[in-house]
């Protein structure tokens, strides 16, 4: 409900009913171009019981300012006093039984810390601790934002997915992926790390992966609450397996530290000015030789956002589409 998605973004109700308004008329003028692109989505999967939130267009309602300003907010609380990490799996988890022993579509991104090793080798145990912690909830809040989910907390990197409810909103999630991801390295530049240099922590730079492909969602074992020591509710855990997944993951390794790396189907969706900010990542087919049914079986290819200057370019032009 627009009253729900308004609260849970602290924005006027007025403006989610814009948004939803300019989404739906946009929308037509999108489906040409996305009934030829989906053509190599294949048979992937598509489920539209998912909120709608997580079907916007939502670049438009995300305040990167306030972003940036709480997240400077958060961190110096973090350094100062104690970082509160109090991030819930829940809503993945309520999101997944929608998905529960299927194969489906989701859009994945994988942001991964560079240079984590160094960190940990300079760095006391309680202020790693102290920074991991306070970078993995800034990126999960902007994860939400973008109507996307955390997956799981692996060490110093975190996946993220989208839900795509049909082939003719796949523009949507991708746009809202990318502008994600761009978002989340403003926020680490402009945000963390001004405040980690006025304590000398160390900068902290991030590598990200995007792409896009059909997985399947399993259920492995239970959550048990418990209450003085008895088991009192159990509920089904759901994981996300699949090719996607892993690709994800090795695409990353090949981003230069605060850069976007992003799969052949997402970049083919995206509009020519988006396209302008990526070039094409001259790999030796011995490193990389992934071939993909959905490209006629050639080696799939992976896009690199050019720069940092050219992320926030990225950011700034796919803001006013």
């Amino acid at each position: 409900m627009s009253e729900v998605i308004a609260l849970q973004m602290d924005m006027n109700e007025e403006d989610v009913l814009r948004v939803i308004k300019e989404e739906k008329k946009s929308e037509k003028g999108r489906e040409t171009k996305i009934s030829s692109t989906s053509s190599l989505l294949g048979n992937m999967r598509i489920n539209a019981n998912i909120p709608l939130i997580s079907k916007l267009h939502i670049d438009k309602a995300v305040n990167i300012d306030y972003a940036i300003k709480y997240a400077q907010t958060r961190m110096w609380k973090a350094l100062k006093v104690k970082s509160d990490f109090d991030i819930s799996m829940e809503e993945t988890q309520n999101i997944l039984k929608n998905y529960a022993e299927s194969k489906s579509t989701f859009l994945i991104l994988y942001i991964d810390l560079v240079d984590s090793t160094r960190l940990s080798m300079t760095l006391p145990v309680n202020r790693l601790a102290t920074i991991v912690r306070a970078f993995s909830q800034e990126m999960s809040l902007i994860v939400s934002a973008y109507g996307g989910y955390v997956l799981k907390y692996i060490g110093d990197a975190i996946l993220a997915f989208f839900t795509v409810d049909s082939a003719d909103n796949l523009n949507s999630r991708c746009i809202n992926a990318v502008l994600c991801a761009s978002s989340m390295i403003k926020v680490i530049c402009q945000g963390i790390n001004p405040i980690l240099n006025q304590y000398d922590y160390p900068e902290l730079r991030v590598r990200i992966g995007i792409d896009v492909g059909e997985n399947a969602v399993v259920q492995f074992g239970w959550d048990t609450h418990t209450v003085d020591g008895k088991a009192i509710l159990r509920d089904p855990h759901f994981d996300i397996l699949g090719y996607t997944i892993s690709i994800t993951a090795k695409m990353t390794a090949f981003a230069n530290p605060d850069q976007i790396v992003i799969g052949q189907l997402v970049y083919q969706i995206l509009d020519d000015d988006q396209k302008s900010m990526f070039k094409p990542l001259p790999i030796s087919p011995q490193i990389w030789n992934y071939l993909s049914d959905n490209t006629g079986g050639g080696i799939y290819r992976l896009y690199g956002s050019i720069n940092k200057r050219d992320v926030d370019s990225a950011y700034d032009a796919m803001n006013t589409k």
